[in-house]
């Protein structure tokens, strides 16, 4: 492997580390700027060209893909905690999504396949393996006896589409200001939960 130059004097050791500490800083810069970042931040973050990112991630949507799911399980984790204990599936999707929403909006890089800019070139994205797939992680970290419910995997597959579409729909067109926290949780577990307890009366 030829060596490496750069990397504010501590060149990594192996591809593996160079991908993970690239994507590193990516995730943290996102966190401290807020907004969307280039590869020639990360660069100079790192100490190194903008061609040694290149090299990892050709795109800066590579690494911003690879940014956000770096992110998925300290989210994934955050969300278990704000739903834990709520046992009915109309309150814990009501909770999840209003808690998603939140961190989406305070964390861009969660955003990424979902919230502006990404959601004019992306949005196709929100119905891909990949987003279902962090969807079923967030529905079986729920205290949720499913089954009682009626849902089997493909019911709970069904749901995880529609509750992504139904928050896609509020990077879209944002909740109005005059609505309320607690209006919008009202709101959501009026017609989504609705749409939940549905299931166990087919």
């Amino acid at each position: 492997m030829a060596r490496r130059r750069g990397w504010n004097g501590h060149p990594p050791a192996d591809d593996e580390e160079a991908s993970r500490r690239i994507v590193e800083a990516a995730v943290g810069l996102l966190a401290k700027t807020g907004t969307a970042i280039s590869i020639s931040d990360v660069a100079a973050s790192l100490g190194v060209i903008r061609q040694t990112v290149y090299r990892y991630y050709p795109t800066s949507d590579a690494l911003m893909r690879a940014a956000a799911i770096a992110s998925v399980d300290d989210f994934l984790d955050r969300l278990a905690g704000a739903v834990r204990g709520i046992k009915d599936p109309a309150e814990a999707m009501t909770e999840g999504v209003l808690f998603s929403l939140d961190e989406v909006a305070r964390t861009p890089h969660l955003g990424i396949l979902l919230s502006e800019p990404y959601v004019g070139t992306h949005s196709g994205a929100i119905a891909s393996d990949e987003a279902r797939a962090i969807g079923m992680q967030m529905i079986n970290r729920f205290d949720v006896e499913w089954g009682d419910y009626g849902y089997d995997d493909a019911a709970l597959g069904d749901l995880v589409e529609f509750t992504l579409r139904t928050m896609l729909s509020f990077f879209v067109a944002p909740n109005p200001s005059s609505r309320s926290r607690d209006e919008l949780r009202r709101f959501l577990h009026r017609w989504l939960g609705g749409a939940i307890l549905s299931q166990n009366q087919r």
